[in-house]
């Protein structure tokens, strides 16, 4: 049975506490656990503490900490540390993010990054054992790092987040889970081949995988507005974003789109970026309508064949009102 998450809007929301209300929200909804993003507001460690200290039995998540932003030293502090104040209940989830990101705002040159996720994932792994860490990789090197607080038991999970062929087959490679994000079901069955590949080079078994696909969901009323806040979003991110999500969309057969998206985002035409969405991408890439086009939708993406769970995510100009009915509509 597919597991249903939440994944919350943290750039866009009032406060730290609206982000609290609805963790304890979800939990009393049955969602499986929150998921937090790290992009350009609040910073994911101390959103999940303030969670974790105010629910009790909903999993908590960073999906995802991009790696060139901290030491794979610090993360994996920060990871023992998440995990012993949510009582276990914590899942690290890391990747790139993008150039845009990495070179634009945090300064730092976005450099052969699936390497470095990798060496960062297992630089993590061992971290969080307990043992001293001695390491010679291409982007870092340790010698003697340990914790000096006892290693977090169990072992908090480590995912990687991935679009493309060659990162979704490190994650089958070095990761406990994949994190998905920005496909269709039919992107979704294509990378799935390439996390098994992974698996079954480092002799794996893909089954231990957990794959969970972030779905943008908008549900209202008037499933019109709820629509157009998710063409806002995708508009954003196909057109704002650099060329990683508009590659990512190009791949999955829907170039001339993603092409006309970004060209008028880039010449300052929002509306006609926005405007070149079809109802159809919409459909295949997110959740959004009335609450009974929402749930038979979710229903459709749930059905997907080797997807563990299903994160509930929002479109980024989501009010709190708009995240309170999305909630309640799709709740497990």
């Amino acid at each position: 049975m597919t597991r249903i998450d939440v994944s919350l809007p943290v750039a866009s929301q009032p406060s730290v506490e609206t982000l609290s209300e609805q963790a304890i929200r979800a939990e009393s909804l049955g969602y499986d656990r929150v998921w937090v993003p790290e992009t350009w507001g609040r910073d994911v460690v101390t959103v999940l503490a303030s969670i974790a200290t105010r629910t009790d039995d909903i999993g908590i998540g960073a999906s995802v900490m991009p790696v060139y932003s901290r030491s794979p030293a610090l993360i994996g502090q920060t990871a023992a540390t998440l995990q012993e104040v949510s009582g276990g209940r914590f899942r690290l989830g890391l990747g790139p993010s993008g150039p845009v990101v990495i070179e634009n705002w945090h300064g730092v040159s976005f450099d052969r990054p699936l390497r470095r996720t990798r060496e960062t994932i297992e630089i993590v792994t061992r971290v969080l054992s307990g043992e001293s860490v001695a390491y010679d990789g291409e982007f870092f090197e340790l010698s003697g790092f340990r914790l000096r607080c006892e290693p977090p038991e169990p072992r908090p999970p480590v995912d990687a987040a991935g679009m493309g062929p060659k990162a979704v087959e490190l994650a089958g490679r070095f990761a406990d889970g994949w994190h998905a994000l920005m496909l269709t079901p039919q992107g979704v069955e294509s990378r799935l081949d390439d996390l098994h590949r992974g698996a079954d080079l480092a002799g794996r078994d893909p089954n231990e995988l957990r794959t969970t696909l972030s779905l943008t969901c908008c549900v209202a009323p008037d499933g019109n507005r709820a629509r157009r806040l998710i063409r806002q979003h995708l508009a954003f991110y196909i057109g704002g974003m650099g060329t990683f999500y508009r590659d990512a969309v190009a791949r999955q057969g829907y170039e001339a789109v993603a092409r006309e998206v970004y060209e008028q985002w880039n010449a300052g035409d929002r509306e006609r970026a926005m405007n070149a969405i079809s109802e159809e991408l919409i459909d295949r890439l997110a959740v959004a309508g009335t609450p009974e086009q929402a749930r038979n939708r979710l229903e459709e993406f749930a059905a997907i064949d080797g997807v563990d769970a299903l994160a509930v995510s929002f479109p980024r100009a989501a009010e709190p009102a708009d995240v309170d009915a999305t909630l309640d509509a799709l709740a497990p």
